[in-house]
């Protein structure tokens, strides 16, 4: 554990047995179908990297850039800094997210590809932070594990852009962030 953090919520191990999980029940549902995963960066990466490793057949990629925070706290507003280059409508899709908070940039990205038609939008995500809730009607289909209302950062999660890096999740201390 680096002297930054506090406690360890995910070992690296316990990531890859998430995914795998994940990856299982995700094929099953979708059957042979072709699903899009559209990964929010710059979080999803680390998680969509590993997820992917776990779901036989055919699947497809893309990314949205959205964002709605600045250092720890919400901005309150959503700002698409890059958007998707694959079509979506009459494509089912899978918005891969390293962590809900308040769901304020999941609600806006959803509301955007039903806009474009997409026909249907499930919402996968590492960690699922329900305490933090802010706006009803995000509820995520696949969840790796739901955690405390806690700082957290490593495998994609930072803090103003640093600590993506980690291997693992954990607890940023206090002393970092409130200075």
């Amino acid at each position: 554990m680096d002297d930054f953090v506090q406690e360890v919520l995910l070992s690296h191990e316990e990531i890859v047995a998430i995914c795998e999980r994940l990856g299982k029940q995700i094929r099953a549902d979708y059957g042979n179908k072709r699903v899009v995963l559209v990964g929010l960066l710059k979080g999803s990466i680390p998680f969509l990297a590993e997820l992917i490793k776990h779901i036989p057949g055919e699947l497809e990629l893309d990314f949205i850039h959205a964002s709605s925070y600045v250092g720890t706290l919400s901005s309150g507003a959503v700002v698409i800094l890059k958007d998707m280059t694959t079509r979506v409508e009459g494509r089912d899709l899978l918005l891969v997210e390293d962590i809900i908070d308040t769901g304020l940039t999941l609600k806006e990205v959803t509301n955007l590809l039903k806009e474009r038609g997409a026909a249907s939008i499930e919402i996968c995500t590492l960690l699922d932070k329900p305490e933090g809730r802010t706006v009803n009607g995000v509820n995520p289909k696949y969840i790796g594990k739901s955690i405390p209302n806690k700082f957290v950062v490593g495998f994609g999660l930072d803090y103003n852009e640093i600590y993506r890096n980690l291997d693992y999740v954990g607890v940023l201390k206090e002393s970092i962030y409130k200075h």
